[in-house]
């Protein structure tokens, strides 16, 4: 029961997920934490930051440690995975073809301009979701958020850098 509800469930987070795996994070958090209960808050917070830190797309990544977490096996990692791109790998597969023929279709250029608007909004309410009491625990987590927004911000430096920058403030700062 539990393999076809999590291929439910990530099916359909691949098939709304619009804009990428930042902008699934508010779904995927309603799934898997709200409603279905396999993971705490806490736990969610730690596999969005296991996630951004492995190779390859957060949305996948996450539905991978998901899957063998909520199961206890390999086979829900390869089920949420599955699950989670399959919906893509289709709609790309019609997309690329119908979209080189109607490319300059005037009603399709406005559908996707409107849709760029959209995922900047699924991307800062994914990162508000993620902006509660367990992850900001004292004034050091605001001064480690508040440093890397800004170096990222102004100088942009490498997200890799930053990783492991913040890594090594977090060994100073709590060790």
């Amino acid at each position: 029961m539990i393999y076809w509800q999590l291929f439910c469930v990530y099916l359909k987070i691949g098939i709304f997920g619009f804009g990428g795996g930042y902008a699934m994070l508010s779904l995927i958090q309603y799934e898997v934490v709200d409603k279905h209960q396999w993971l705490t808050l806490q736990e969610f917070t730690d596999v969005v930051a296991i996630s951004q830190m492995t190779p390859g797309p957060i949305g996948i990544n996450s539905a991978t440690y998901i899957g063998y977490t909520a199961t206890g096996n390999v086979w829900g990692a390869i089920i949420a995975t599955f699950a989670v791109c399959f919906p893509s790998f289709l709609l790309v597969l019609l997309i690329s073809y119908f979209f080189a023929r109607f490319k300059s279709n005037k009603y399709v250029a406005a559908a996707f301009t409107g849709l760029r608007p959209m995922t900047v909004g699924l991307i800062a309410a994914a990162a508000l979701l993620l902006m509660n009491r367990e992850n900001f625990i004292d004034y050091k987590s605001i001064l480690i958020f508040a440093a890397a927004f800004f170096l990222t911000w102004k100088y942009k430096i490498h997200p890799i850098l930053m990783i492991c920058m913040a890594g090594i403030a977090g060994l100073f700062i709590y060790w």
